[in-house]
């Protein structure tokens, strides 16, 4: 059965083992790993186990039938371009509600021109979960600031820009800050 756990668990910056922690009872790495990709069958228990771990309804880690999916044809590793060893689909990310969307009409950092920058927004009591990430955050009279979110101290946060010898900006945390998740791009 096809699902979003792998995608959902990335999203929260979780890996297997945390997963596997967070389920009640604990279960290993190696059990998550099998039920994200199909190997183990997902039943209705482990389906609410590892919801409740990813604090999500267990409808979001179903896909559907009519859910777009693609083929995973090539794997890129250190000796170049293989064929996968078994038959995978790959789920597109899915977008939560309430997401933001940033586009790029110029180059900065690692972003190009024409990106589109997927962003959670996060409220003051999640700001430590964007450290040393990307971040969109909302100043007065419409503007913003983007860059990376080097500190937190107390109601005050440090933003590096990305723009080249840029300096970075002390200012009062705002009421929430998007944080880069998914970047789409046009090739």
């Amino acid at each position: 059965m096809q699902n979003y756990i792998r995608a959902i668990r990335k999203e929260q910056g979780l890996t297997l083992a945390d997963l596997a922690e967070r389920c009640d009872p604990p279960t290993t790495a190696q059990t998550i790993g099998r039920l994200e990709t199909g190997v183990r069958t997902l039943s209705l228990g482990w389906l609410e186990r590892i919801a409740a771990a990813l604090d999500v309804d267990s409808d979001t880690l179903l896909a559907r039938q009519n859910d777009p999916v693609a083929d995973l044809v090539a794997i890129i590793d250190g000796e170049g371009a293989r064929t996968p060893s078994r038959l995978e689909a790959i789920a597109p990310a899915r977008l939560s509600e309430g997401q933001l969307v940033m586009r790029m009409d110029i180059s900065i950092g690692e972003y190009r021109a024409g990106d589109q920058l997927w962003l959670d927004r996060l409220d003051k009591d999640a700001f430590a979960n964007a450290l040393n990430r990307d971040v969109l955050c909302p100043r007065p009279a419409g503007r913003f600031i983007f860059g990376r979110l080097l500190a937190l101290e107390e109601d005050k946060m440090q933003i590096l820009p990305l723009v080249a010898n840029a300096r970075q900006q002390i200012i009062n945390a705002p009421e929430w800050l998007g944080v880069a998740t998914h970047l789409s791009r046009t090739l």
